[in-house]
């Protein structure tokens, strides 16, 4: 193990130890109250829709948009500077407050100066500077970052607040209850935001045509941070640009939802600055602020710091689309259990993260937790502008490797094998990218390759030079593959064994199906043909999936087209498509979007199915369910895999052991915390575990056979419950009838 995976995997264990319960217990009810909010909400999707069009023609127009607000701002009496970099914002809010003999500031929550370190570089020139945000308050008396790009204080437990309070204040009566901390927080803020010099605020989003700010937030500190001083200074990315209100209320409708699972945030506040003061007050609506001058100033620093970069980037370009809610962390299992500090850089964390840190940071900060994000892809139906984060985080983790991309695992040996530490040279992603080729040399030499991989040198070498933890079960490869199996039988179709075929369809034999977990493969054949399908098994081979999880974007890209070229004749006569792994699916009708020309994709993921999909389609139109296994009411634990989850399909699977009469028990949770090759690497394997354990601890699995529908989520029931574990086709396969 590597000197950096020894150091990563120490902080993910000091993290799930310190931190982890409380960024699952929070980030988990946000991610509950988004699900509820959502469901009832109507016209979400559409709002969705809409939302992306206009970000889409926002970042497209930034210039245009930029010369817009200026010219407002400055009609209404403000000023406006766009700022190249972080030190050019930094250097002129410095100047700002110098100019109005500032000795406080106050700062309502705002992740782009955290991107500019404005506090550090304030209090450098002798300003002392306030956070007003309940979340920022406690971090910052506690001297950390964020953890959450909503929530900054998520990894701290209300015990662990009050505890700092009380030792920071020492309050004449301890604090303990949320009510007491919120109360004394509220009360000490007030102080700091009467008494500042200037305020200064971050912004949801700048309405170019009146030169609006508009704050959306839970606690009203950001609207008294803004219009309390008599100076104001709202720091924002100009991806912050829209054209005018009428564009805006979209966002309002869905960024509470998404942030928090609430219909709309407590205050949405909407200035044109410079505003008037006196202001409403902080014990009620009667009470005023004294000292409000109304000739205040008012300065907007629009910030670029590698934007208009990321704008002329084809893959980077949707990151600036993002409006901060955080759905994409909340919804991600590996952060809820680690948060931000593993699972972030320089500024940004979670799923989004990656694309931000790669834009405005460099590839260097974006490398340190870019391989956290597995692409289950469940943040992409999370976020609500449908920025497709996985792709983004794939394309990063290309640049990170360098974008070397060579074809096969032959590759990997060259001569001595380098240096552990060489930059730019990742055994492991290699080893992992071009598993097809492993699989077919563990296939063909089986079973001494089961063997010779659990050998206690072997697994110490493997430990050393990619990575693989070896805590964790290998695959055991099969000598018979499904494609062997399938060549020396004869259909029950074709023989007169089965009923009369109704359609021909094509079962995609994936690498796993294929080598590895052969008896799903034969069970889906099986319960094919006993609806009444000729079963083909195309001359295909690996999707693109592994090579593609390990940013091999090339590689990937040229097994999709051979993939494709495999299947198109087959899709061209009519056959249908049929899948096992969800994964390889979602590869058919989302990835290969990217990967494939446009007519090419439309075809094959017009006519690609899940399995169980394709079985409760048979079924649905009157297939004979009495070729099945009938259930006789016994007792499954069921988990579906996080690609089947995101593409809609786990009800499908449901309706089907319904149908047949199982007693299912379906599990809730985001993710088994396998996610392919990611539960083998080392630095990742508590990790794993953990997530693992958050799944069983939903699922009551005493007496229950346990099923799960990808390969990933097999491995892992299988070894946390130390049992065999099998795919649905498995549990309606004719053959549990004696056919």
């Amino acid at each position: 193990m590597s000197r950096s995976t020894r150091r990563k995997a120490a902080e993910i264990r000091h993290l799930l130890e310190t931190e982890g319960d409380a960024m699952y217990e929070n980030t988990r009810v946000l991610n509950e109250g988004r699900y509820e909010a959502i469901e009832s909400f109507d016209r979400f999707e559409d709002l969705r829709e809409e939302a992306r069009e206009t970000k889409e023609a926002a970042i497209a127009d930034l210039d245009g948009l930029v010369e817009r607000v200026t010219e407002s701002v400055e009609r209404n009496g403000g000023h406006v500077h766009l700022a190249e970099d972080a030190a050019d914002a930094r250097a002129y809010v410095e100047e700002v407050c110098g100019a109005a003999d500032a000795e406080t500031v106050v700062k309502s929550k705002s992740m782009t100066t955290e991107e500019i370190e404005l506090n550090e570089g304030l209090e450098s020139v002798g300003i002392d500077v306030y956070e007003t945000d309940l979340g920022e308050f406690v971090i910052q008396l506690a001297d950390e970052a964020p953890s959450h790009i909503v929530a900054p204080g998520f990894h701290k437990s209300r015990e662990e607040i009050a505890q700092l309070l009380n030792e920071v204040y020492e309050p004449e009566e301890p604090l303990e209850t949320a009510e007491e901390l919120t109360r004394f927080a509220r009360d000490v803020l007030g102080e700091h935001i009467r008494d500042a010099d200037v305020g200064v605020t971050g912004a949801n989003f700048v309405l170019a045509e009146s030169g609006t700010v508009v704050l959306v937030t839970n606690e009203g500190n950001a609207r008294k941070t803004a219009v309390t001083p008599d100076t104001h200074v709202a720091v924002a990315g100009v991806e912050k640009l829209l054209p005018s209100i009428e564009e805006l209320s979209p966002f309002v409708e869905i960024i509470a939802r998404s942030a928090t699972g609430q219909s709309i945030a407590q205050y949405v506040t909407m200035l044109s600055p410079p505003t008037d003061s006196p202001t409403l007050g902080f014990d009620g609506p009667d009470d005023t602020v004294e000292g409000g001058s109304e000739d205040r100033e008012f300065h907007l620093v629009l910030l670029d710091n590698g934007r208009t970069a990321m704008r002329e980037d084809d893959e980077l370009r949707e990151t600036l689309y993002c409006i901060r809610c955080g759905a994409c962390s909340n919804s991600c299992a590996n952060f809820q259990h680690v948060g931000g500090h593993a699972f972030g850089g320089e500024t940004y964390s979670g799923g989004i993260g990656t694309g931000w840190e790669a834009g405005v940071e460099g590839l260097d900060s974006a490398a340190e937790f870019n391989d956290l994000c597995t692409g289950c892809s469940r943040c992409v139906n999370a976020c609500p502008v449908k920025i497709d984060i996985p792709w983004i985080n794939t394309v990063v983790r290309e640049r990170v490797k360098g974008g070397a991309d060579p074809d096969t695992f032959d590759h990997l040996v060259d001569g001595l094998v380098p240096d552990e530490e060489e930059p730019g040279f990742d055994l492991r992603n290699r080893f992992f990218g071009n598993f097809e080729t492993v699989a077919r040399a563990g296939s063909a030499l089986a079973p001494a390759s089961n063997w010779l991989s659990g050998a206690g040198p072997v697994r110490a070498a493997m430990d050393r030079w990619l990575g693989i933890d070896r805590r964790r079960d290998l695959p055991r490869f099969r000598r018979e593959t499904l494609r062997k199996w399938f060549e020396n039988r004869e259909s029950a179709v074709r023989s007169g064994a089965g009923p009369t075929p109704a359609r021909e369809a094509v079962l995609y034999p994936d690498v796993y199906t294929n080598h590895v977990q052969v008896e799903r493969g034969k069970a889906a054949v099986r319960t094919l043909e006993a609806l009444g399908v000729e079963v083909r098994l195309p001359d295909a081979g690996e999707s693109g999936r592994a090579p593609l999880s390990q940013g091999m974007v090339s590689t990937a890209r040229r097994a999709a087209e051979e993939t494709h070229d495999a299947l198109a004749e087959h899709v061209e006569a009519g056959r249908d498509v049929v899948v096992i792994e969800p994964s390889d699916l979602a590869m058919f009708r989302r990835e290969y979007e990217r990967l494939l020309p446009g007519d090419a994709y439309e075809r094959l993921a017009a006519n690609s199915y899940e399995v169980m999909e394709y079985v409760y389609g048979l079924l649905e139109n009157g297939a004979d369910v009495g070729g099945l296994a009938p259930g006789g009411g016994e007792k499954l634990a069921y988990h579906s895999h996080c690609q089947q989850r995101t593409l809609g399909l786990e009800a499908h699977t449901e309706a089907v052991f319904d149908r047949l009469g199982y007693d299912v028990l379906t599990s809730d949770a985001e993710c088994c915390g396998m996610a392919g090759s990611f539960g083998y690497k080392s630095e990742y394997y508590e990790l794993s575990r953990e997530v693992g354990d958050s799944l069983l601890a939903e699922m009551d699995t005493r007496g229950r056979r346990v099923v799960a529908s990808g390969t990933s989520c097999l491995d892992q029931l299988e070894s946390l419950l130390d049992r065999p574990t099998d795919h649905p086709v498995q549990v309606v396969d004719p053959r549990r009838t004696g056919r």
